[in-house]
């Protein structure tokens, strides 16, 4: 069986996600990265210390993108990645990419300057770069929303659920995503699998006390 090690409304929340899509077995297993210790059993699958990490038999797994990209392949096929041969498979991996590469990296320290850093630090030059770097990226994805539903056309796929929590973060650090972003967020968070993703991450992250 899958492990998932992670929970809440972190970056494990993309593969949970990816998971129930597919329909595939797996298990979530908590990591409260607030902890004094991290768990033992959770530093020898990933010595880094962070989430997501998964186990599939012999095989050791982190960074999110990467981990549903494997899995597609091994579980596949999905229509949630499309065929290379496809004229939409261009956008789908760009934004399969973009939705870490491009959004999650800098809201990740915008989020961690506003909300850990000293009182005096938490606007500093850094976090208003990063800021800066979200909010071009996230001209890109409203772009392309003006021209399809999906980032990779009509269809939902893996590049939705990349920046779908991407988007998200940015929403609850405050900012502005525009009408067209909002309306697509809606969309997303309506699907089954998506309220199913998040009932079972928070489940996990609450038993622990940990919001």
């Amino acid at each position: 069986m899958i492990t998932v090690w992670g929970g809440g409304l972190s970056r494990s929340l993309r593969v949970v996600w990816l998971l129930e899509e597919m329909g595939l077995t797996y298990q979530l297993r908590n990591v409260d990265l607030l902890a004094d210790r991290l768990d033992p059993a959770f530093l020898a699958v990933n010595p880094g210390g962070f989430i997501p990490a998964i186990e599939d038999g012999d095989v050791t797994m982190v960074e999110s993108v990467a981990i549903m990209e494997y899995l597609m392949a091994r579980y596949g096929p999905t229509a949630l990645a499309p065929d290379s041969r496809d004229p939409d498979f261009p956008a789908y991996k760009q934004f399969l990419h973009l939705g870490e590469a491009g959004l999650g990296v800098p809201i990740y320290f915008v989020v961690g300057a506003r909300n850990f850093a000293p009182e005096a630090e938490r606007n500093n030059w850094s976090a208003g770069q990063a800021l800066e770097v979200y909010e071009s990226r996230l001209g890109l994805v409203t772009r392309q929303l003006a021209r399809s539903p999906y980032l990779a056309g009509e269809t939902f796929t893996a590049a939705d659920i990349s920046v779908t929590y991407a988007l998200r973060s940015g929403k609850r650090c405050g900012v502005d995503l525009g009408e067209a972003a909002e309306a697509y967020l809606d969309r997303n968070f309506d699907r089954d699998a998506y309220k199913r993703a998040l009932e079972r991450s928070q489940a996990v992250s609450f038993s622990t006390g940990r919001r």
